[in-house]
């Protein structure tokens, strides 16, 4: 039989050669299914020997992601059970890694992140990409932009605009949230959150959205910070509200930039003798399971975290299939969902 040159090279080839099926060969290129890290690593092997990798890299067209390096503060890792959200993440991004065959490796570090420790980390390891989670110091991502090494920023802002980065609708869940609560005749709206990251901040923003669409004042949501996103945090910071005011001021809801706090904030009025929903109506962000379990259950806007990590991964792969130093980072933003539970209800049903 005649040997086909490289440009004839087809699936059929990687195939026969790799010893697998036709559709094995297209889930490994196209990243479409889970195969096992062996079988992907003979594919690929195959499809490289055979010419065929390199034209679908040319064309771009192929997931060529097979070593991802992780970098997580450590106040955002698993081991930290208060947060739920990171933890939730994560698990999802392991998974989608798992999914795809593709070597995951953390990033051990005992301070701050610092960007030529994550790339002496991920060139030791032989990482094909980086995926930086939370973490938007400007000093970091100038250093990673700056490496060469593909890297996406997963649940964090980029204003520099030098990394790709894959965040949840922060701003327009949290308007979602406003707009059902004033729309049922909350006016007067406590928001509960901390001084934390921008991507936290946008919440607030996404609430004020929500006023002015309805020519009312940015003030008439009042703003309580707590100490941070902790259920303890929450519980702490709404108590003290209470005491100080000997009740909740008029306000009729609350919604709270994060669940944790929610759930805490729940505590707080549970110890005051204030009814929820039938005194004032509470709403979380993240919807991490544990709102299903609260009394009463936590109306929440879901963030789709596996979405998230899956939305992750595939931008990676993409600016690794672009081969285009000069083609523009982009910002992808997922979609929240509004879910009512029982904490939420009309002010006129009260």
């Amino acid at each position: 039989m005649k040997k086909k040159t490289p440009g004839k090279v087809g699936i059929k080839d990687v195939s026969q050669e790799a010893g697998v099926a036709l559709s094995t060969v297209s889930h490994v290129l196209n990243g479409t299914a889970p195969i096992s890290a062996e079988v992907r690593a003979r594919v690929l092997d195959a499809a490289r020997r055979l010419g065929y990798l390199a034209k679908r890299q040319q064309k771009g067209a192929i997931a060529s992601l097979s070593t991802l390096y992780l970098a997580v503060p450590n106040g955002n890792l698993p081991h930290v059970n208060t947060n739920l959200f990171s933890w939730t993440m994560l698990s999802a991004l392991t998974r989608e890694c798992e999914r795809r065959a593709i070597k995951l490796v953390p990033h051990a570090s005992e301070g701050d992140l610092s960007a030529p420790e994550i790339i002496a980390g991920a060139q030791t390891c032989g990482a094909d990409g980086i995926i930086l989670v939370h973490d938007h110091t400007p000093r970091l991502i100038k250093g990673l932009a700056a490496s060469g090494i593909a890297t996406v920023l997963l649940n964090g802002d980029d204003p520099s605009m030098s990394i790709d980065t894959v965040v949840p609708s922060n701003r327009y869940g949290a308007r979602l949230a406003a707009e059902w609560l004033l729309s049922r005749g909350h006016q007067c709206i406590l928001h509960l959150t901390w001084r934390g990251r921008s991507t936290i901040r946008r919440r607030l923003d996404g609430v004020r959205d929500a006023l002015l669409a309805r020519d009312l004042s940015p003030d008439a949501c009042e703003v309580l910070y707590a100490d941070g996103y902790e259920p303890g945090h929450g519980e702490a910071a709404l108590s003290r509200y209470i005491a100080a005011r000997g009740g909740l001021g008029g306000n009729t809801a609350i919604f709270c930039a994060a669940d944790n706090l929610a759930i805490g904030a729940l505590n707080a009025l549970r110890a005051a003798g204030i009814s929820v929903p039938g005194e004032v109506s509470v709403i979380g962000f993240d919807g991490v399971t544990i709102g299903e379990l609260t009394t009463p259950p936590l109306a929440t806007v879901r963030v789709p975290l596996d979405h998230l990590a899956a939305a992750a991964v595939q931008t990676l792969e993409n600016r690794l299939a672009v081969h285009a130093p000069d083609f523009p980072p982009v910002r992808i933003e997922l979609a929240c969902q509004l879910i009512i539970r029982e904490s939420a209800r009309e002010v006129s049903s009260k």
